[in-house]
């Protein structure tokens, strides 16, 4: 009887863990629904946030092409303005060595010559010494400063002399415009003979020298505020 009784204890305590058995993996089957629920869903979270920030990200990209395309024309319209300021420079010198050496033939060739030759060297040599430099981030204030002044100076001054006394000299030789210099001194000669007038070259040295330095600490100054700028949006 005893046993009986023993046996029926044993059966009952079993049936009971078997009926907590479901109702375990019925809750950790819901904790695993809920788990693949939330992993699930943080894709499509993700998505929406991509699609949100889209307008974000491209009126940043439009601010961004903003700020550059009116970096790119100030400093368009600096370039340009040296390189006139260069062209000035080599009309000047063309009727200074044309009135040293009494040239009256090719005048219109050689003021064309003396106009666009400096123009494009000046524009040319500042873009690739200090435009792309500063864009690859190169140089800093004071190089670019001194930069832009030897630029004035070389390419402002010194090429159109240059250039104006080599061209009006050949054709004072050809049309034997002026007696022609001694065996063994003819760069001596030809000095002496313009040093009088070649003193007046002194304005757009001064005017070329002063020009390079306000476009270099414009110019660095613009790059600066621009990258500020996008630094700030970023």
């Amino acid at each position: 009887m005893m046993e009986f009784q023993n046996l029926k204890r044993t059966a009952s305590k079993s049936m009971q863990g078997a009926m907590k058995l479901p109702v375990v993996m019925e809750r950790g089957g819901e904790e695993d629904i809920r788990m693949a629920t939330y992993t699930h869903g943080q894709p499509s979270l993700s998505l929406g946030d991509t699609e949100f920030r889209r307008p974000m990200v491209i009126e940043i990209i439009e601010k961004k092409f903003e700020y550059l395309r009116k970096e790119k024309t100030l400093n368009i319209y600096g370039t340009v303005f040296f390189g006139t300021a260069a062209s000035f420079s080599g009309i000047m010198a063309n009727f200074i060595f044309r009135h040293c050496f009494k040239v009256k033939h090719d005048a219109l060739k050689t003021y064309a010559s003396l106009t666009t030759l400096p123009f494009l060297s000046t524009v040319v040599t500042y873009k690739l010494l200090v435009t792309d430099a500063l864009y690859l981030g190169n140089i800093s204030q004071e190089n670019c400063v001194l930069r832009s002044s030897l630029i004035g100076i070389v390419c402002g001054v010194l090429y159109p002399c240059g250039l104006a006394f080599s061209k009006n000299g050949r054709l004072a030789v050809k049309y034997h415009t002026v007696p022609l210099p001694p065996k063994g001194r003819v760069l001596l000669y030809w000095l002496l003979l313009c040093q009088t007038e070649i003193k007046a070259m002194m304005i757009p040295l001064v005017l070329q020298t002063v020009f390079g330095i306000f476009n270099g600490l414009q110019h660095y100054a613009r790059f600066g505020s621009t990258l500020e700028k996008n630094v700030h949006e970023d």
